[in-house]
């Protein structure tokens, strides 16, 4: 997928891999993968493609017809599991800029942490805020499920979770600053955050296509 994913791309393709026979988990991993690292780990494109992706999944959804139930989880799974990489992709980046930049700024960091929990935040009610334009019977697949989720928890939450936990911690003394960032402010990653945590998640896709 070299070309740039819009997002009626997406949602074709997530159409294409929900209503076809196979491994519905790993391709709307997949598909998930390639456009965040196509278009960046932020919130707001974060939230465009989940969007999308879920446009196109009640789509194919119903084009499947009875036997929609199992393949609403494993698309959910893939989801889940794509955003679950891309939290940690931040994680190592973080890691690497703050072990070993020293001109790497706390106020850089709080914002990426806010990017973080804001794209945690938004996952299941963007899910849900999409799901909800789909028929009766896939709505209420997708009704039991997020019950389910929001319950028990996601992977990408648990990720973010951790993350936001260690690096809050590094930021010490400067909690009110992470505070004033977390008060609602919109920021954008700075350029070497995205550098590096896109050059990360290019290779936990790598590691993947190899365990495959």
């Amino acid at each position: 997928m070299s070309e740039q994913l819009s997002n009626e791309a997406i949602t074709e393709q997530a159409t294409a891999s929900v209503s076809s026979e196979g491994d519905i988990r790993s391709r709307v991993r997949s598909l998930t993968l390639s456009a965040i690292k196509q278009r960046h780990l932020e919130a707001t494109e974060v939230r465009e493609i989940i969007k999308a992706l879920v446009s196109g999944i009640n789509l194919g959804l119903e084009k499947r017809g009875a036997d929609s139930k199992q393949a609403v989880g494993e698309a959910f799974a893939g989801l889940d599991e794509a955003l679950q990489k891309s939290a940690e992709a931040t994680h190592l980046a973080l890691q690497e800029l703050t072990d070993h930049g020293r001109e790497f700024s706390n106020a850089e960091l709080a914002d990426a942490l806010e990017n973080l929990k804001r794209t945690e935040k938004e996952f299941l009610a963007t899910v849900g805020e999409v799901a909800n334009l789909a028929g009766e019977r896939v709505k209420a697949e997708w009704q039991e499920l997020l019950t389910h989720a929001t319950r028990a928890g996601t992977d990408t939450g648990r990720q973010v979770s951790d993350t936001v936990g260690v690096f809050s911690r590094r930021l010490g003394d400067v909690a009110g600053e992470v505070k004033a960032v977390g008060g609602g402010a919109v920021r954008q990653l700075s350029s070497r955050v995205l550098q590096v945590a896109s050059g990360m998640l290019a290779g936990l896709i790598d590691a993947l296509h190899e365990k495959k």
